[in-house]
């Protein structure tokens, strides 16, 4: 048992690494936003496009990934991932102009995309179902821990003003993720459609015991037979599977609409506009947000397997609703001054807390838990590219929003759509605690 505990731990750091380039490209635009245009001259709405950039190039690699990832698998996905990771830094470091900052981040956008479908899905199908909860959580630990660690070192340059050095910090992660999952094996689940059952024994084998495999192997095969026939598109628009996709989409779409990315990007610039005028104070605030993050993800990791998936996200969506809200009254009536960007950082991490809470840690789980089998990769493709395409447009129009009816409007509009997500995590979002990938499917065929 200790060896295969060793193994499912081995898949979840090395996947989960995933997680620490996702959070560190965001983090890493905050510090550089600071100082980029020094070298780089940029308008406001080639700000808020550097900003949405990595977004785009998510949204499309997200169109692209669920089918690769069905024939290539996802591990391989991972590794191609990685690549475009690295490509994307360099091109950044050595940008001399605004269409190079562009095309680096865009480029690191792809790589992005293809770890937000390809290692959730990979998790997901890999780990043992009384683990999944925590392993999926590992994977946003990781997110937030990368966004903490990018500002931590974009902190450390604040003083020379040097953003190339905050870019290229990110081989690291990158390199370690590339030759961490060389050594992983593929999803059993997609070992299984590839015809490949003997293969798939051995590989629940190293993380289950043999009774345990043979059992989920079975599960797997009965349930991959049901709805076999068709291509992607026409098992999505099967009417049985119309109820978790909704739910799955709008999860997807609602959770970048609560406004996380943008305010992960642009926290220096919020907190310096409404009285924080200082670099390193504005950097400090941003490390105490992204530190927040981290600390709470880390407990929420913990527990996830223990209160369940409804009770967290319904907790962590009416918080948001209520952070956003003072927030929003905080930036409209108080005028500029350290007091009001003190109480803006404080209605900031209120909302960071929550937002821990639940759909930071949930909205991975939730997606790869509610999508059938067959369906599963496909399905993710279409949620990620909503998500992506949503947070990439808020995030593109955010400084001009801002510019048009301030903060506290846009802080209220998030407001309003979080109230939607939460209703939705109320009343409509099934349990999924303890249960197989099989069992959530049954869920929605009665």
């Amino acid at each position: 048992m200790k060896r295969q505990t060793q193994y499912t731990l081995f898949m979840i750091f090395f996947a989960g690494i995933g997680g620490v380039l996702y959070g560190y490209d965001l983090g890493a635009i905050t510090g550089a936003f600071l100082f980029i245009r020094h070298d780089v001259p940029m308008s406001l709405q080639e700000m808020s496009f550097v900003g949405g950039s990595v977004l785009f190039g998510g949204a499309f690699a997200t169109l692209i990934t669920g089918p690769l990832s069905d024939w290539f698998g996802r591990r391989r996905m991972v590794v191609l991932a990685a690549v475009l990771f690295i490509i994307g830094v360099l091109l950044l470091v050595h940008a001399a102009n605004y269409t190079e900052v562009l095309i680096g981040r865009l480029t690191q956008g792809i790589g992005i995309g293809i770890i937000t479908i390809a290692v959730p899905l990979y998790l997901a199908e890999s780990v043992p179902s009384h683990v999944r909860g925590r392993a999926m959580s590992v994977f946003q630990m990781m997110l937030n821990g990368g966004i903490l660690l990018a500002t931590l070192i974009g902190l450390y340059f604040t003083p020379t003003k040097d953003w190339r050095a905050m870019f290229l910090s990110a081989l690291v992660p990158g390199a370690i993720m590339l030759l961490g999952t060389l050594f992983l094996t593929d999803s059993p689940r997609w070992l299984v459609r590839r015809g490949k059952g003997a293969k798939a024994l051995q590989v629940l084998m190293r993380s289950r015991s043999e009774p345990e495999a043979k059992a989920e192997l079975s599960a797997i095969e009965t349930s991959l037979k049901q709805g076999h026939t068709g291509n992607a598109l026409t098992r999505l628009m099967q009417k049985r599977y119309l109820v978790p996709l909704l739910v799955v989409f709008a999860v997807a779409i609602l959770n970048q609409l609560t406004g996380i990315n943008s305010i992960i990007q642009y926290s220096a610039i919020i907190l310096k506009s409404s009285g924080l005028r200082s670099n390193i104070g504005d950097m400090l605030g941003s490390n105490a947000i992204n530190a927040m993050n981290f600390l709470v993800v880390l407990i929420v990791m913990l527990l996830v397997d223990k209160i369940g998936r409804r009770i967290l996200l319904s907790v962590g969506t009416g918080g948001i609703v209520l952070s956003l809200l003072i927030g929003g009254i905080v930036y409209h009536w108080m005028p500029d001054s350290a007091l009001k960007g003190y109480l803006m950082l404080a209605s900031i991490l209120g909302y960071i807390f929550f937002f821990a809470i639940g759909p930071g840690v949930l909205v991975w789980l939730i997606l790869s838990e509610l999508l059938p089998s067959r369906i599963r990769s496909s399905g993710m493709a279409v949620a990620l590219f909503l998500n992506s395409m949503a947070s990439a447009i808020l995030a593109s129009v955010y400084l001009d929003l801002a510019h048009a009816i301030s903060y506290a409007g846009v802080f209220w509009l998030s407001a309003a759509t979080t109230l939607i997500y939460f209703v939705l995590a109320l009343f409509v979002i099934p349990e999924t605690k303890g249960k197989s990938l099989e069992e959530v499917e049954s869920h929605f065929a009665h």
